[in-house]
């Protein structure tokens, strides 16, 4: 994965309220908090919802009518386009060969969906309703009868059940297991009725919303066609998502066109979302012929992530004369935490003082100063920018969880701040830091030879810096030299996309720029990016494994409310930062976008996401212009 793929993951109506207001279950039906409740079989109490929250209160009830951040009357037209680097050929997100391209997912829906000014809920979306009892040991998925392919074809619980089965049968196997374990058996009660079961022995927390999650394939293209969940392939099931694939054109761009037809246009949940006629994404080789496309107006949406580009190249003549506008655009999401990783697997990384000492010999201040414009922040948390982060010493319910994990741990943990990003002075190499990694090495039996080199056991200590993007050689290279100074074998490596993938998925480096994204709710999958049992999966770029960590994932994983979560995700990310494992490097607190000025947004945007391809719209009178003046 490179830098931008480390971001990647996979995406009422009136008889919403009938549902609700008039289904029994066993009895008589009382309505509170937007909640139905009734009995399941006289024996155990059964909630009936539109929605669901693992923590906390649910934001909207089964009558909103619409999202509070989008624009109900958003004009529906225009295309939205932007760029991707490199190429792909492969429609299939799924498979282990090939790369995946942009959109891979967008044609397919789930049967619960998140919204973004409510981060702990999940919404009914394929779904009229669910139901689940006060054990939480099941949930049922009333899908709505309405719900289409964009065939044509029903959408119905056989489709569910096929899916998870197929992922269960096909999927990357810590995937498969992860599930498997949370979700024993799923059963189809009826044409639109599933039941997902849940393992007793697993923690509450997160059962729903990771079934609620799941997203629904065709059932009958994969039979008709044989097609693998494994395989790359660049055909792809008819979705029932508000988008199917017009274009496919491997590897310059992918077109996605609104459905006319979708059946879910008049969600509430949908209003005022999925506004263009059409998305488009441009693949260029590198970011400079990118941005040269840009400025001839060959797409029309840009996401900067250069602060070289941003700061000295937005100048040219669409901006000045008014045809694109430059925007930073607040961003108060948790950023990614990318950085230097470690291949754990590595023996000549198995002692935490040379992991510190190569991170010592990163030098932020210089880089963002000197490279970077000052245009970034440190990143110091793998939660940065969030309450989850860990401040200080510990303290209160954090520290007890600490103190329960006895002599796993450093002593040191319980009584001094939590791990910082050292500092690093104006000069590229930093004489303080340098002598301080030395004396780590020297500790840890790395010692310099006659010719400078570090050796321990004869074995030179040399490191392979492994990258794709030649975007950001000028940053990693002068890291690289750092290392030399102090007698490591280092090296820097870009090699192309192809290569990248095929090395990084069988792990084989030294270094990578990759990371790790976390959440404002954290669960199951805490586990599968951090946890020993799944330390080589694709997710945990590091190979991470620490079994104090994997304790206190467990707590994570069971906690019931907020504060518990909070507390223990502040453990574990006190751990993950004394481990060294990834050398936190920049993060930016805004979006940095420039767009052809005919695209507008909500004055209420919400600040967690930058959301163009979801509810931003196309204004058809300023596109015009646009044309008139010959900016397209």
């Amino acid at each position: 994965m490179n830098s931008a793929a480390v971001l990647l993951s996979l995406r009422s109506e009136p008889a919403l309220a009938r549902a609700l207001t008039g289904l029994l279950v066993g009895g008589a039906l009382l309505t509170l908090g937007g909640m139905a409740w009734g009995q399941a079989s006289g024996d155990e109490n059964v909630t009936v919802a539109h929605a669901y929250s693992d923590l906390g209160a649910i934001k909207y009830g089964p009558d909103f009518e619409h999202l509070d951040y989008v624009n109900p009357d958003a004009p529906k037209g225009g295309e939205m386009s932007t760029w991707a680097r490199g190429t792909f050929d492969s429609m299939n997100p799924a498979a282990r060969q090939g790369r995946a391209a942009a959109f891979s997912l967008l044609p397919h829906e789930r049967i619960m969906e998140s919204v973004a000014d409510d981060p702990y809920s999940s919404y009914c979306l394929l779904c009229e309703t669910l139901e689940y009892p006060e054990s939480l040991d099941w949930v049922i998925f009333n899908l709505r009868p309405e719900a289409r392919f964009s065939d044509g074809t029903p959408l119905t619980a056989e489709d569910v059940y096929y899916t998870f089965e197929l992922f269960m049968e096909q999927g990357f196997p810590s995937f498969r297991m992860g599930v498997r374990d949370l979700i024993p058996k799923v059963e189809v009660l009826g044409p639109h009725r599933i039941k997902f079961h849940f393992n007793p022995d697993r923690p509450k927390k997160g059962r729903i919303s990771q079934a609620g999650a799941s997203i629904v394939y065709q059932k009958a293209w994969f039979e008709e066609t044989g097609a693998r969940l494994d395989e790359s392939r660049l055909e792809t099931s008819p979705g029932s998502g508000p988008y199917v694939l017009e274009t496919v054109d491997p590897p310059r761009r992918i077109v996605a066109r609104r459905d006319p037809d979708y059946w879910g246009k008049d969600l509430p949940i949908n209003q005022g979302r999925w506004n263009f006629d059409t998305m488009r994404v441009e693949y260029f080789a590198d970011a400079n012929a990118a941005l040269e496309a840009f400025t001839a107006g060959a797409y029309t949406f840009r996401q900067e992530t250069n602060s070289l580009t941003w700061a000295t190249q937005y100048d040219f003549p669409a901006i000045q004369n008014g045809y694109v506008i430059k925007e930073e655009l607040e961003d108060t999401s948790i950023p990614a935490a990318t950085g230097i990783v470690f291949n754990m697997k590595q023996d000549k990384f198995d002692d935490v003082r040379v992991r510190e000492a190569i991170g010592l010999m990163y030098n932020f201040t210089w880089t963002n100063e000197t490279l970077q414009y000052g245009l970034f922040e440190q990143r110091a948390s793998f939660w940065e920018n969030s309450d989850l982060a860990a401040t200080g010493v510990p303290e209160g319910r954090e520290r007890e969880l600490l103190e329960g994990l006895g002599d796993t741990i450093d002593p040191a943990i319980l009584t001094e701040p939590v791990t910082m990003p050292h500092e690093s002075g104006a000069r590229q190499l930093d004489r303080g830091n340098r002598r301080r990694a030395g004396e780590l090495l020297e500790e840890a039996g790395w010692t310099i030879g006659d010719d400078g080199m570090r050796r321990k056991d004869g074995e030179v200590l040399a490191v392979e810096f492994l990258n794709n993007d030649p975007s950001v050689d000028r940053i990693f290279q002068p890291f690289v030299d750092n290392l030399r100074q102090i007698g490591i074998d280092a090296t820097y490596n870009r090699i192309d996309d192809s290569q990248y993938t095929s090395r990084e998925r069988d792990g084989d480096y030294d270094l990578i720029f990759d990371g790790y994204q976390g959440g404002l709710i954290e669960g199951s999958g805490l586990g599968q990016r951090l946890g020993c049992e799944d330390a080589d999966d694709v997710f945990n770029p590091a190979n991470y494994c620490n079994p104090a960590v994997d304790e206190l994932i467990e707590v994570v994983e069971s906690a019931e409310t907020l504060d518990e979560m909070t507390a223990a995700v502040r453990a574990v990310d006190r751990l993950l930062r004394a481990d060294h494992f990834v050398i936190p490097v920049h993060y930016s607190d805004a979006f940095w976008v420039a767009y052809y000025d005919m695209y507008e947004y909500p004055e209420n945007r919400p600040t967690r996401v930058l959301g163009n391809d979801d509810f931003w719209w196309w204004n058809a009178e300023k596109a015009q212009r646009l044309e008139d003046a010959g900016a397209l």
